[in-house]
């Protein structure tokens, strides 16, 4: 069975299904999903690049973050850093090897945990990290992400209130995120104490989770006509009108906009489960001024190899399937419990501030040639400026149980001043 057709047999037992579900089975069914085949999605033989495909440095500048951030916390015996959807582990190398190299004292107290669904990209990083997986540097999550989405028979819409039902419980939230209730979240996915302090990396990893699509004429839902997807629409629910008059804007004829409420409520499941720690999150997307603004009303996108695909109904399975990222919502969970939230920088002012004290001597170091120079250089180029992915991309660093004062002086937010 093809997943078009594991599609189109949910739709005939159940009826149209939300957007949110066509996108999850598209991404992560555990067989047939984007996500979940052994096929190669990044870099240049795949279908889009992440910063770790560009050059090595982009892990090299966060590992010196990380030691940054360690040495705020008083430099503790152990900590943790939990990265969330690591795909290959190329980033993951790249700060581990350049921690063991410069940082040997953060390197002594580091363990490295990855939170990661897909089997297929499991076996990719026991392969790319298993100098770090031998030494117990490094350890998969034991739940992965199989919390991330429930499962009924194809539970998304029985679990999930994005999928118009009555009324959202507490037992509806906690279905979609990893791990139980309250404080309990992430207990099984970290390899250490909850008590140990903790940094939370999500590089690219919201922009995945499945989102509502609404319109005047109300949720989007996905039918069947003649053997082929066809698109039909439901009345939204309260929480997602809520969402709109919140942090986003209602859609006038003829605009699409997405309601990201599992994004939301992952990042306010983690707020509650830290105790001490940072969460830095590095992606594309907007804020709520600038869609009141007319810019980002309807962000969904499909991609195959590196173009921007037609439809997101043309190749389930074979294409991948995002939305950008609202960080005016996400800011909003995060502060839900107390956490303390820094102003959004692009990547170009994070990065920039990092590397600045030794002038990107970390993407240099290994070049021997003039020629291997001036490649490294293009490179960096492409990371930190507006051509390239600096300005497309974002930064959210959320912080508890931190002196906030020592946050603010972190080197990755020293540009946040410039901001007007």
């Amino acid at each position: 069975m093809t997943l078009r057709e594991r599609i189109q047999q949910e739709i005939h037992e159940r009826g149209p299904i939300p957007f949110s579900q066509y996108m999850e089975m598209c991404l992560y069914d555990p067989d047939l999903g984007y996500y979940s085949r052994d096929v190669e999605r990044f870099g240049k033989a795949g279908d889009f690049y992440t910063s770790s495909d560009v050059h090595a440095v982009f892990g090299r500048l966060l590992a010196r973050q990380f030691e940054e951030i360690w040495r705020v916390l008083g430099s503790p015996g152990q900590i943790e850093i939990l990265e969330l959807g690591p795909g290959r582990g190329l980033f993951a190398r790249d700060l581990l090897d350049w921690s063991e190299k410069k940082f040997p004292g953060f390197f002594r107290a580091l363990h490295y945990s990855l939170l990661e669904k897909s089997t297929a990209l499991q076996r990719r990083l026991q392969a790319n990290l298993e100098r770090h997986f031998i030494a117990g540097k490094t350890s998969l999550s034991p739940e992965g992400l199989k919390h991330h989405i429930s499962r009924g028979p194809y539970g998304m819409a029985e679990a999930m209130p994005l999928a118009n039902l009555p009324a959202a419980t507490e037992k509806d939230v906690t279905s979609v995120v990893p791990s139980g209730d309250g404080p309990g979240i992430f207990s099984r996915e970290r390899a250490l104490a909850r008590e140990i302090p903790v940094i939370i990396f999500a590089n690219e990893f919201f922009d995945a989770l499945p989102v509502e699509v609404l319109s005047p004429r109300g949720e989007l839902r996905i039918g069947i006509k003649d053997g082929r997807f066809v698109e039909t629409w439901a009345p939204a629910s309260s929480d997602e009108m809520e969402f709109l008059d919140r942090y986003s804007v209602q859609p006038e004829d003829g605009e699409r906009v997405e309601v990201p409420l599992l994004a939301q409520r992952y990042m306010a499941k983690m707020g509650t489960a830290l105790t001490q720690g940072i969460i830095i999150v590095v992606d594309y997307g907007y804020t709520r001024e600038e869609t009141l603004a007319g810019r980002h009303r309807g962000t969904l996108m499909a991609f195959r190899q590196h173009s921007v695909s037609a439809s997101p109904y043309e190749a389930p399975g074979d294409q991948d399937i995002t939305a950008h990222v609202n960080f005016t919502a996400l800011t909003a969970a995060a502060e839900q419990d107390g956490m303390q939230v820094q102003p959004l920088l692009t990547q170009s002012q994070f990065l920039m501030g990092i590397g600045e004290q030794n002038q990107f001597a970390d993407a240099f170091e290994d070049c021997r040639l003039l020629q291997e120079t001036a490649k490294v250089a293009l490179q960096l180029k492409h990371l930190v400026t507006p051509a390239g992915m600096g300005e497309a991309f974002h930064v959210l660093v959320c912080s508890k149980g931190i002196d906030p004062a020592k946050v603010v002086g972190l080197s990755g937010l020293s540009f946040s001043k410039c901001r007007i």
